[in-house]
């Protein structure tokens, strides 16, 4: 069985960026659990039914309807030599089940301190006209307003980038990875990298682990 890596971390940790730099060291594809809902929902299988039924009734996804679609994901032929999983598992009880089907080299947890996070997200905003990202403190635009790249002066932020939602999702997100991350550690599999320096030394960190 080929190895796997997962890579989690709060919301605003950065991920994104960082599961494309893995993707591009390892050639191992970059799989998510929303991903993989949408392509079965797609492809009108039997699990992506089964999910549907779920997801119309506004309920959580059972983790053995999950765990099915990733054991379908790993039999495709770009998998071959493990995957990343990016964001899952998320509890103790997905671990488990997720080490019956994959073995993993490695688990990667980009850390960011709360109120880190708090500045990165709450000071987001995007061009309405061409969806380039700002930031208030670290990526302002040259002229307030106005997008540097097309002018657009449609400036927007998300509803739910303010204080109140991410701590709640940070709450949320401590709740479940804190045990998550010491069943890891107990299995000699935990890694943790510093996510609040620069992209580009975060990067390198998790260029050294691997």
């Amino acid at each position: 069985m080929a190895s796997s890596i997962v890579l989690f971390g709060p919301p605003g940790a950065g991920k994104g960026t960082q599961a494309g730099n893995i993707v591009n060291l390892t050639g191992k594809p970059q799989i998510s659990t929303g991903d993989m809902l949408r392509a079965a929902l797609t492809a009108g299988t039997s699990l992506g039914m089964e999910a549907k039924v779920y997801m119309d009734a506004g309920q959580l996804v059972p983790d053995d309807v999950i765990i099915g679609l990733i054991k379908e994901r790993l039999t495709q032929q770009d998998a071959v030599d493990g995957v990343l999983f990016d964001g899952f598992p998320r509890t103790i009880p997905q671990a488990e089940a997720l080490s019956e089907i994959a073995e993993l080299s490695i688990v990667i947890a980009i850390e960011v301190p709360d109120n880190r996070i708090v500045e990165r997200i709450c000071g987001r905003y995007t061009c309405g006209g061409c969806d380039a990202v700002f930031h208030d403190t670290f990526n302002p635009t040259a002229t307030e307003g106005v997008c540097d790249l097309c002018g657009s002066t449609q400036m927007k932020r998300r509803a739910d980038d303010n204080e109140a939602t991410v701590l709640t999702r940070l709450a949320a997100y401590h709740a479940q990875t804190a045990p998550l991350a010491d069943w890891y550690r107990q299995r000699d599999l935990f890694i943790s990298v510093n996510g609040d320096q620069d992209i580009e030394k975060v990067g390198a960190e998790i260029s050294a682990v691997l």
